[in-house]
């Protein structure tokens, strides 16, 4: 079976940059997030796979790892310990060197490191296992909704403990987070080999809200106007996050579309303090059902307009 290529997952080049694999990411969440796929088992196989991609190719360290040991990026540290052991090199068992770079030159490889890390094998490999390495930091996957992101919210982890059983923790995710944020758990991941647990990174996924795109800190959401409020000024309530509403004064003849700021009713920031803003894009709906009586000074306007020449 081969090997996943985490690139072509995301659709993006070896050679992009940091910027361009999150955006790829983003996009192509948004497109196969279950709850915009309901029911869609291949759609839902696809968004763990991209979430996958992210996790290692959206982290710096991740990223160099994968791009020198493709799928066995995990395994790094015993990887770089072994060669400078020479433990790829002609020693007893391995048959020659291999080559790194990208998911290419790992056929049997899996085989070695498995004799590796079940204390097979010859060669340098006793003393290989002298030293106590610690692991990796690990990754575990949390979605939650944009409300428990505005309030902080818990979840329980189930976490290996080293020793084939699991154990479930407590995991505090503070307001704030937003997609591809990584919240550090220290000593709540697996046991070392050298005694102590090693740190628990949880990888936050926002889902989509119906109500409200997000970019960073900053909030944007849609309100309907009636064409009367917007022509002579009125009033209307936005929807936050955080509370039941929030009153935003309409100027007269406001035009469709126009966007409003409202500060600080936003995200919370992780950074520093505050929240950021709320923009609140106006859509103008018209009368239904009009009367007689309406339709006639309507009709009236738009003779007056006309006469005045201010029909646009």
């Amino acid at each position: 079976m081969a090997a996943t290529d985490y690139y072509k997952t995301l659709g993006v080049s070896r050679t992009a940059s940091e910027k361009e694999i999150k955006s790829a990411f983003r996009k192509l969440a948004r497109q196969y997030h279950p709850d915009v796929n309901p029911g869609d088992d291949e759609a839902e196989r696809r968004f763990k796979e991209i979430n996958e991609a992210h996790e290692v190719l959206g982290d710096a360290d991740n990223r160099k790892n994968y791009d020198r040991y493709g799928e066995n990026w995990m395994h790094a540290d015993r990887m770089e310990e072994m060669q400078r052991q020479g433990g790829f090199g002609a020693g007893p068992g391995m048959g020659g060197a291999f080559r790194f770079g990208g998911t290419e030159g790992f056929s049997g490889l899996g085989d070695i490191l498995g004799q590796f890390f079940r204390g097979g094998g010859g060669g340098s490999e006793t003393g290989f296992h002298r030293r106590p390495q610690p692991q990796r930091p690990r990754d575990v996957p949390v979605e939650i909704t944009l409300q428990e992101a505005f309030d902080g919210t818990r979840r329980s982890i189930r976490v290996q403990d080293g020793e084939g059983g699991t154990r479930m923790i407590e995991a505090q995710i503070p307001a704030g987070v937003d997609t591809g944020s990584r919240v550090k758990m220290s000593g709540a991941g697996p046991r070392t080999t050298g005694g102590g647990n090693s740190d628990l990174y949880l990888k936050v996924t926002v889902k989509p809200d119906s109500q409200f795109s997000r970019k960073g800190a900053d909030l944007t959401t849609e309100v309907k106007v009636p064409m009367l409020d917007a022509l002579l000024g009125g009033e209307v309530v936005v929807p936050t996050v955080g509370g039941s509403g929030v009153a935003l004064r309409i100027p007269p003849e406001t035009d469709n579309g126009q966007t409003f700021r409202i500060a600080g009713k936003g995200m919370p920031k992780m950074r520093g303090t505050g929240a950021g803003n709320l923009f609140v894009k106006v859509s103008v709906t018209l009368p239904k059902d009009l009367q007689d009586s309406e339709r006639e000074l309507l009709t009236q306007l738009r003779g007056m307009r006309e006469t005045a020449g201010g029909t646009e």
